[in-house]
């Protein structure tokens, strides 16, 4: 306490205070009244000095709090219910506290998640990339035939559009994480986002012989994004497509009520299991029946697309039923 330079300064100046006093009080009255002056300045001062010593005791306990946090160690509770500017500092230091652990552990949750998704595309982007590898050493044979080079040239065109996709859809992500994207807020006609959604998927369900039926009211309407939406849409019944056999059938209804406008895609394909539907909206997550072209990324997209517009999206599945997507847009957030 004492090497602090302003109670250094205090305890000069009170003795030299009490000295003149004392001085004083010997000249003007008497030794006896000296005496006693002198015995209520000591205990005065030996109060002052016990007081402030407690107070930088605990200025010191701070200190020494402080000190543990910057080495790691947030663990500690300095809570104090006891009134006074000293109780007000140690809740507001642990109130800091908290928040910086929280946001420690929040920034780790980020960086693991950086790291999971680094190692994600590096994994997706590596297989296509051996397999251009090893095409290019093939197409450099002269003596190749003609049959095989337009061959390996078009799976090279194929491996580059589908890292050109996978690419585009993480940035997309990426924005959609970093809150960046400006979702637009207008009136949507639902049955135009339909067809707009199912425009793109005409030819791969011709191809397959899926019939498919759209039913709802000409009225419908939501508050969101008529683009983001469609796009949204677009993987789902991708997805659909995917996992629906030949000759299979794709349904899509939509309705509104005072709570919600509610979209409904209903397919006849294989289904989902059981243990891989809490999983189906991970990124980059495959399940059992995943075709080995899948990068399983198209619905973490269109859950990250609807979750943006506060809207809501669940999925039903039993294996051999097909399944159900229920995509919902509530009327007000509440």
């Amino acid at each position: 306490m004492i090497r602090n330079r302003e109670v250094k300064i205090l305890t000069i100046v009170l003795v030299i205070t009490s000295f003149f006093a004392i001085v004083y009080a010997a000249l003007a009255y008497s030794i006896s009244v000296a005496v006693y002056l002198l015995s209520v300045l000591v205990i005065v001062l030996g109060c002052f000095y016990q007081f402030t010593r407690y107070r930088y005791k605990q200025i010191d306990k701070l200190s020494s709090y402080l000190q543990q946090i910057s080495n790691g160690d947030e663990s500690l509770d300095i809570r104090d219910n006891v009134e006074g500017e000293l109780s007000i500092l140690k809740n507001n230091i642990y109130k800091v506290t908290l928040m910086l652990s929280e946001q420690s552990a929040h920034l780790q949750k980020e960086k693991l998640k950086l790291t999971n998704a680094i190692s994600d595309i590096s994994h997706q982007l590596k297989t296509p990339l051996t397999s251009m590898f090893v095409m290019t050493d093939l197409l450099r044979n002269p003596q190749l035939e003609e049959i095989r080079r337009r061959e390996f040239t078009n799976n090279i065109s194929i491996q580059l559009e589908r890292m050109e996709w996978l690419v585009s859809s993480l940035l997309k992500l990426s924005k959609m994480d970093a809150g960046t994207i400006p979702f637009k807020k207008e009136q949507v006609d639902v049955k135009k986002l339909i067809y707009k959604a199912v425009e793109p998927i005409l030819i791969p369900m011709d191809i397959k012989g899926h019939a498919h039926a759209i039913m709802g009211d000409e009225d419908v309407t939501f508050i969101g994004d008529f683009n983001w939406t469609a796009e949204a849409l677009i993987n789902i019944l991708k997805n659909c497509v995917e996992h629906t056999p030949e000759g299979g059938e794709i349904h899509i209804r939509f309705s509104e009520n005072v709570l919600f406008t509610e979209i409904v895609i209903q397919d006849t394909g294989k289904g989902i299991a059981k243990k891989d539907l809490p999983y189906i909206f991970k990124r980059f997550y495959k399940g059992e029946n995943a075709s080995e072209d899948s990068i399983g990324i198209g619905l973490a997209m269109a859950y990250s697309m609807i979750k943006s517009q506060h809207g809501d999206i669940e999925v039903r599945s039993k294996l051999g039923e097909g399944t159900t997507f229920h995509i919902k847009f509530y009327k007000q957030v509440i």
